[in-house]
């Protein structure tokens, strides 16, 4: 290998001199390089990065102490308020030992748990509000839910609502005397004690309880805490009360408002260091909904009325001891307006309060918190066990007649002759009768209507269908069903809602048998709020609106946030002669119920059957619109066991109708105003 360096000494002296100068300008340049870096990183960090930097310091010694708003309130029409929340000061305790009776140390503890009761009760007797009731001992030990039949393991209890200046003075001047003992700031829900449209209204359950749930229709909760999310005015505690049902649930997000919270500083050891900078909870929105609340308190009281009734007096020849529940939903044909919504028996929603609810009392409600219009689950069941969506019976037939027309299975001027019965299937091996087997002879498709032809529905709609479509038929009936809102959503602002028993799509019968069962209305189960908004669709010759228990969402001042206007979700385009054919058969003699009513309006009774212990058991249902022309307000009544429904069902609707009349006029002119205008 040739050397690098001359073999002359002097050339290799500069040789190794120049190499040196080389690396030590490399050297210079390398270090000159590096904090050229480090300044220009330090100056970023100083003034680009820094009042973000400085923001995150500061996060980490601030914490956000959340401060639950104020819970906006739901109003009726008339401006009553349904469900309010006022602020309050309560009384938690958290147990610090076991004090159980089932095991051993927690009976040799109780005594101390015992006296503490006792120390309680003579603060709450003393500086407690002299005009409230007093709490007892026993209510103070049943509170403090020492066996925790109530709260698992050590989680707070409360002791009391609404504390007085005076009690809050002595518990936080001797918090030492009251171990686990603390006063929080907390709203509290009221609801009206007159139980107006109690489960549409809905209750309240703590979060913690809500987010644990399985249901469904409350992701809604997991969700929020699946998001963790960090804005502190819209954290959940675990202690808050959220909807749990109703238009509290359907509606959380408006009602709840946002937290305020207090921004204390801390330090490492995280203690208070200074004074806390206080941002004030955001008041949820109101709810102003279409529930009159006269027209509700009728609706609801003509059902237990009616019940009654019919345990002393025979329907069909015979009492209904077994009419134990009753449901009805009135609905306004023009703008969708919910005006009354029963659920029967009813409760009252105050249990809920304390965010949890009292064994006992969960024993006199779990059969009718929920609401039986819009689910199956009802306020409890009949004598026999059926709920709330009860077969349609006859009230199908204008919409099997209208079926029928649209088909071209038979036209307006088309008769049959009802003989009583009608046989159907192979070599006619199968039949069904008209109620009481009567023979109507000559029927054109607005007299089968009025006389509830079973037979009519059975040989011109139900079979006829079927040699048209075959298998098909049950999807073309399907698709009719659903056009008027039984079998699908309303789309009523409520959770939960049913969407019927489609008995039609069962595959243990033939489809010939499952046509002609619907075709009379033996086959199909829906709810109260379906059959209202099918009702107003025959009254609007097609169109199917929206139910709303809303109106308007405001704010604390007035303001208006959001506004809900009339929606058409479908329209149903039949020839009008059509329509005109089938509301002139919805003429059923429910004179008794309607003796003495001023309008001319459209009706169909219906009594269908379900089997238990032996024999078929008749369901009170009945439909209207009224008036006639010009409809305004449509019902829809379901009494389950209460047997014809032009005596069961039919009185409720009128009922309903004369209120609606007083308080709106079913001509535009409220009846009250009149009153009024003749007494001055």
């Amino acid at each position: 290998m040739k050397s690098v360096y001359s073999d002359d000494p002097r050339e290799q002296e500069a040789a190794m001199q120049r190499h040196f100068n080389i690396r030590l300008n490399m050297f210079f340049f390398s270090a000159f390089a590096i904090f050229t870096v480090i300044i220009v990183r330090l100056a970023i960090l100083q003034f680009v990065e820094g009042p973000s930097l400085s923001k995150q310091e500061t996060a980490m010694r601030v914490k956000d102490v959340p401060l639950s708003p104020i819970r906006g309130t739901i109003f009726a029409d008339g401006g009553e308020k349904l469900a309010y929340s006022t602020p309050v000061q309560s009384l938690y305790i958290t147990l610090q030992k076991d004090y159980s009776s089932t095991t051993d140390r927690g009976k040799e503890n109780r005594p101390e748990a015992l006296v503490l009761a006792d120390k309680l009760k003579e603060v709450f007797d003393k500086y407690g509000d002299p005009n409230a009731e007093k709490m007892s001992k026993e209510d103070i030990v049943k509170a403090m839910d020492l066996d925790y039949r109530q709260s698992g393991g050590f989680s707070a209890r409360r002791l009391k609502i609404g504390l007085t200046k005076e009690e809050i003075a002595y518990f936080l001047e001797r918090k030492d005397q009251f171990p686990g003992i603390e006063v929080v700031e907390e709203s509290i829900r009221h609801y009206d004690k007159d139980t107006v449209a109690v489960q549409t209204v809905g209750y309240m359950k703590k979060f913690s309880n809500a987010s644990t749930t399985k249901a469904s229709d409350l992701k809604y909760y997991s969700d929020i805490r699946e998001q963790k999310e960090t804005d502190p005015a819209l954290q959940y505690t675990e202690t808050e009360l959220v909807g749990y049902d109703g238009l509290e649930l359907y509606y959380q997000e408006q009602l709840r408002g946002k937290n305020g919270y207090k921004s204390v500083p801390i330090d490492p050891r995280n203690m208070a260091t200074g004074i806390p900078e206080v941002t004030p909870p955001v008041k949820g929105y109101d709810l102003h909904t279409t529930i009159n609340k006269n027209i509700q308190l009728i609706a609801e009281q003509a059902i237990l009325d009616q019940i009654d009734w019919v345990h002393k007096n025979p329907v069909s020849g015979e009492t209904h001891p077994n009419a134990k529940t009753g449901y009805a939903v009135a609905m306004e044909v023009d703008t969708g307006n919910v005006v009354a919504m029963a659920s029967m028996p009813d409760y009252d929603t105050n249990v809920w309060q304390s965010g949890g609810i009292d064994p006992e009392d969960w024993d006199k409600i779990n059969s009718n918190y929920q609401n039986g219009t819009i689910t199956p689950y009802s306020s409890g069941q009949s004598g026999h066990g059926f709920g709330s969506n009860v077969l349609l019976g006859s009230t199908i037939k204008p919409l099997s007649v209208l079926i029928g027309l649209n088909e071209n299975l038979f036209t307006t001027t088309t008769h049959y002759n009802d003989r009583g019965i009608a046989y159907f299937g192979r070599n006619d091996s199968s039949s069904v009768r008209n109620s009481g087997s009567r023979a109507y002879g000559q029927l054109d498709p607005s007299g089968a209507i009025l006389h509830s032809s079973n037979t009519f529905m059975v040989k011109m709609v139900g079979e006829r269908l079927y040699n048209k479509y075959k298998a098909d038929g049950i999807g073309v009936w399907d698709k009719y069903m659903k056009q008027f809102g039984l079998g699908v959503s309303t789309g009523v602002d409520l959770p939960r809602e049913f969407l019927g028993t489609l008995g039609y799509n069962e595959e243990s019968e033939t489809a010939l048998s499952r046509l002609v069962y619907s075709s009379f209305g033996q086959n199909g189960g829906y709810t109260a709020m379906q059959l209202a908004q099918y009702t107003a669709t025959l009254a609007t010759h097609g169109k199917r609106m929206q139910p709303h228990l809303v109106s308007k969402i405001t704010d604390e001042n007035g303001n208006i946030i959001e506004e809900f206007k009339p929606t058409v979700l479908n329209e149903v385009n039949f020839k009008e002669a059509y329509w005109k054919e089938v509301i002139s058969g919805m003429k059923t003699d429910v004179s008794s119920a309607f003796k003495g009513f001023p309008y001319d309006f459209a009706r169909k009774t219906g009594t269908s059957e379900q089997y238990a212990k032996g024999k078929n058991r008749d369901n009170g249902v009945f439909i209207a619109f009224a008036p006639r022309e010009n409809p305004k307000l449509a019902v829809a009544v379901i009494i389950p066991e209460g047997g014809f429904g032009g005596w069961s069902a039919a009185p409720v609707a009128r009922k309903i109708f004369d209120a609606y009349d007083q308080e709106y006029g079913l001509d535009g002119v409220p009846k009250k105003t009149q009153k009024n205008l003749a007494n001055e």
